[in-house]
């Protein structure tokens, strides 16, 4: 009797709707089954169906050890397992060809790719499932300025976005020259080219006091690059589809805290948080729903110099913490229950001899899309 193939009893609309529903991380080493699961998942409308529709997303928290060595590590899997099982952690090649690379950085991450930094004025993206890179220079913007151009200190703003209107990724980097003349730059992916926009800035550059790193959501950019205390609009946005700048406010008790604020994407929702002395806390401000002033919500988790990192599939806030003792200081994962207002578990990253250079980078998300534009390296 002849044997049938998967093919002949399942319907490739059917597997195609499965596949769907697969995480990326697991769907991504299917495609060695055979030449149709091959085709189907590489192909780029079913990975940007699957980005959208997949409703188990694979979030990773991205590390680096010593500047050259890069680490995911899971943290649903590591909070359901209590931070016992070493499979949480997982090391990645990185996109360089020296073994071990040269020191580099992370600028970003959008749609499961990741924007990396390395000397000298090199850019790259990536995508560190299916290994899909674009090398850029911007050494057209370091020629213009008078000491020179390297992200990220030299820019006052950057970020990494999606434009779904025009199908590119940007890089939009904002910096002032020593006249006090205030400079927007925009890498087009799609055109391989650096373009100057003459977005109008609702505030002059010189007044951010740090480089503020943009934050993906929605269709736009978001930084927090002035004191809150000093600024009652303190939310910048970049829209991709327009290329406008507006501002939103940050909620009302916010303009209290004496500390500088931080950026983060929680449960898919925009967040702010500081550092309250007063209360010896790190709050938390969630915005529930979208630019609606009324929906943020305040979580306090009971230590100063917590950064929250993710929210897991329970509810829980994961975040990171230094502990110190008399010898050193260390870093730690932390899980912190809200519902039931109490941490929940302190988690020490497994990773042998990685623990003590470990540098926490940001949360990604693992995708099948690739960039599908003609390649060309500079």
């Amino acid at each position: 009797m002849e044997k049938k193939s998967i093919h002949d009893i399942l319907p490739l609309e059917l597997i195609r709707r499965i596949f769907l529903r697969v995480p990326a991380s697991h769907l991504f080493p299917l495609r060695s089954v055979s030449k149709l699961w091959y085709s189907l998942i590489s192909d780029p409308h079913f990975a940007e169906l699957h980005f959208h529709h997949s409703p188990a997303s694979t979030n990773a928290l991205f590390c680096i050890k010593n500047g050259n060595v890069a680490y995911f590590v899971y943290l649903d899997a590591l909070v359901f397992n209590d931070g016992n099982d070493a499979s949480h952690v997982k090391e990645v090649c990185t996109p360089f060809k020296t073994k071990p690379p040269s020191h580099f950085e992370v600028l970003g991450s959008c749609r499961g790719f990741v924007l990396l930094h390395r000397h000298p004025q090199c850019l790259v993206v990536w995508n560190p499932l299916t290994g899909s890179t674009r090398r850029i220079s911007y050494s057209g913007i370091d020629s213009r300025m008078y000491n020179g151009f390297r992200l990220p200190k030299s820019a006052r703003l950057y970020g990494f976005g999606y434009d779904a209107s025009r199908d590119d990724y940007l890089v939009v980097v904002a910096w002032c020259e020593r006249r006090r003349q205030d400079h927007l730059d925009c890498l087009s992916l799609r055109t391989n080219s650096w373009i100057h926009l003459d977005a109008a800035l609702p505030k002059p550059l010189r007044v951010f006091k740090d480089t503020s790193t943009g934050l993906f959501l929605n269709g736009a950019i978001h930084w927090v690059p002035w004191p809150i205390k000093d600024h009652r609009d303190a939310i910048l946005i970049f829209d991709m589809k327009s290329r406008t700048f507006s501002t939103m406010s940050e909620p009302e008790p916010a303009f209290s805290y004496e500390s500088y604020p931080g950026i983060v994407l929680l449960g898919g929702c925009l967040a702010l948080y500081y550092d309250c002395l007063d209360s010896c806390s790190t709050d938390i401000w969630v915005m529930k729903e979208y630019k609606v002033q009324s929906s943020w919500t305040l979580y306090q988790i009971p230590c100063l110099f917590f950064l929250p990192l993710y929210l897991s599939n329970n509810g829980d806030i994961i975040g990171e913490i230094i502990l110190s003792d008399k010898i050193e200081k260390k870093k730690f994962l932390m899980s912190w229950e809200e519902s039931c207002s109490h941490v929940l578990n302190i988690f020490v990253l497994r990773l042998t001899s990685v623990q003590p250079m470990l540098c926490i980078e940001r949360v990604s998300c693992h995708s099948l899309v690739t960039l599908r534009m003609r390649i060309i390296r500079t």
